[in-house]
């Protein structure tokens, strides 16, 4: 590792040196380098892999197993996991963040691999996690072997995933208050957003958990890392299954606002049928009167107009008692 610093250039985003509960950036124009860092108890790269650099330095770092290098440099973005000897190198999601507007809602993702006294940590695109992961560090998190290091990698993400679940649940909870008191109906675009946000959420989970089980279930597994694995995999289990439960309210909270549009619109179409069997008599008589034919009633006398619209009134009345006798006017 004495030439990675003039190698990796300006692929290397942040890089420490872990040892003796301190923490040494090793990427800063004052950091004493990574050559410095030889015998630490753990050096941890923070890479872009959309540098050309950071390709060649990963491809031709010799202490990596093949398929390790592999993993890291591969262009497949499914979550998986791997054990090659005594490294382990995973593929998980998280979400990607813009400088300006912050953290956004597409998945992208995190590429790191655990060696005996090193951890690389590697993303094309800049990730929430990966800002979570620099912020412990600074404010005092001093991962010290492999497994502290992916305790930090996991928590980091279920800490942002945990975050985005509360803010789904406060605002399906709002959006129930709401539709409760009879005087709002939430934005049916936003349950669609918040449906989309929590799927995508439950499949980072579930691809978190996934790979978390395979390291579990492998017999390769190095052993100081089992209690970690086992730890993680039971928090983004519990996790997941809260997102599920999010899952569940919206889709409860979509049904019910489709049922009270059923409903409004089988009152409206019970109130024009309503109207319909009212003025359907009325109609006919007045369509009778109207045709031009001779001996029609009322053709002669003074009162004839009068006449004809009792007529029309009295069908609809006798139509009117008629839906009543039946029971379609809620008498009967």
């Amino acid at each position: 590792m004495k030439d990675a610093p003039g190698r990796l250039g300006p692929s290397l985003i942040w890089a420490f040196a872990f040892a003796g509960g301190h923490a040494v950036p090793l990427d800063g124009p004052k950091a004493p380098g990574l050559a410095s860092a030889e015998g630490e108890a753990l050096v941890w790269l923070h890479l872009n892999l959309a540098d050309q650099s950071t390709i060649r330095w990963i491809a031709g770092d010799a202490a990596l197993p093949e398929e390790v290098r592999e993993l890291l440099l591969g262009t497949e973005t499914h979550a998986r996991a791997l054990v090659s000897g005594d490294t382990v190198a995973c593929v998980v999601h998280d979400f990607e963040v813009d400088f300006a507007a912050g953290a956004t809602s597409r998945v992208g993702a995190l590429r790191f691999a655990l060696a005996p006294g090193r951890v690389i940590t590697a993303r094309h695109h800049p990730l929430h996690a990966a800002d979570v992961i620099r912020r412990r560090i600074d404010t005092g998190a001093r991962p010290m072997d492999g497994a502290a290091a992916l305790d930090l990698i996991v928590t980091s993400i279920a800490s942002v995933a945990a975050k985005t679940a509360a803010e789904l649940a406060a605002g399906v909870e709002a959006a129930e208050d709401a539709l409760l008191l009879d005087d709002f109906e939430p934005d049916a675009r936003q349950l669609v957003t918040a449906r989309r946000r929590a799927k995508q959420l439950h499949r980072q989970l579930g691809g978190l958990r996934a790979v978390l089980t395979r390291l579990e279930e492998d017999e390769d597994l190095p052993e100081p890392l089992h209690p970690a694995v086992e730890r993680l995999a039971q928090r983004i289990a519990s996790l997941e299954g809260d997102v599920r439960g999010i899952e569940a309210d919206i889709r409860l909270l979509r049904d019910e606002l489709d049922l009270q549009a059923a409903r409004r619109t089988n009152a409206n179409l019970y109130v024009l049928s309503i109207l319909s069997a009212l003025l359907l008599p009325a109609t006919l008589v007045t369509g009778f009167f109207g045709m031009n034919t001779s001996g029609m009633p009322f053709e002669s006398g003074p009162f004839g107009t009068i006449l004809a619209a009792l007529v029309a009134g009295a069908a609809a009345f006798a139509v009117y008692l008629w839906l009543r006798a039946k029971g379609f006017l809620g008498g009967g």
